[in-house]
């Protein structure tokens, strides 16, 4: 009988992962003083260089336990199949694009608004996730139902809804997954 042994399988998601855990748990001892200064993006000085990091950052920031497991869940569940598929270059160049858009388009039209979380990066998971069967000359029908209800669901919750969740943030995840998936699997 073959000996059982635990894989790290999946480097980048896991690697996310665990620093994501790091973070909030900072997060917790410094009475979230960590995410306003290095993982939260805000409307700040474009001289303070802090400004840009948090551009990136804010991806590894979550509001707390509930908000974390959220994100972790998916990232988890779908993380490692994409990562096994694309590799793990083009899920961190995922990871980073959807962190950089998400906190720009943040920065420039929410000036009032703090974002932090993976969000972003769950929504281009999974309409990443929906290219993986994906033909050239074919739009798989996945593709579009997710596209629908996903996408639609941050639409309608984002007009009609108001809480403290960044639908824009999921919108733009969601296509940064689209247009990457469409440009990987296009060939």
């Amino acid at each position: 009988m073959k000996k059982l042994r635990i894989t790290f399988n999946s480097p980048v998601v896991l690697g996310f992962i665990f620093i994501s855990l790091a973070v909030l748990l900072l997060g917790i001892l410094t009475a979230g003083v960590s995410n306003e200064l290095l993982f939260m993006t805000y409307h700040s000085s474009l001289t303070n260089p802090l400004t840009y990091v948090r551009f990136f950052t804010h991806v590894l920031g979550h509001g707390g336990w509930a908000h974390y497991i959220g994100n972790a869940s998916y990232i988890l569940l779908l993380g490692p199949m994409l990562e096994e598929k694309y590799g793990s270059k083009r899920i961190l160049q995922v990871i980073l694009i959807t962190a950089v858009v998400t906190g720009v388009m943040n920065y420039l039209l929410f000036w009032n608004v703090a974002l932090c979380g993976a969000s972003g990066v769950v929504f281009a998971f999974i309409l990443l996730t929906s290219f993986t069967s994906f033909k050239n000359g074919e739009i798989p029908l996945t593709f579009i139902l997710v596209a629908i209800v996903f996408i639609g669901q941050q639409v309608y919750e984002g007009v009609f809804l108001e809480d403290d969740i960044s639908n824009m943030s999921h919108i733009l995840g969601g296509i940064v997954g689209a247009v990457v998936g469409y440009k990987l699997n296009k060939k």
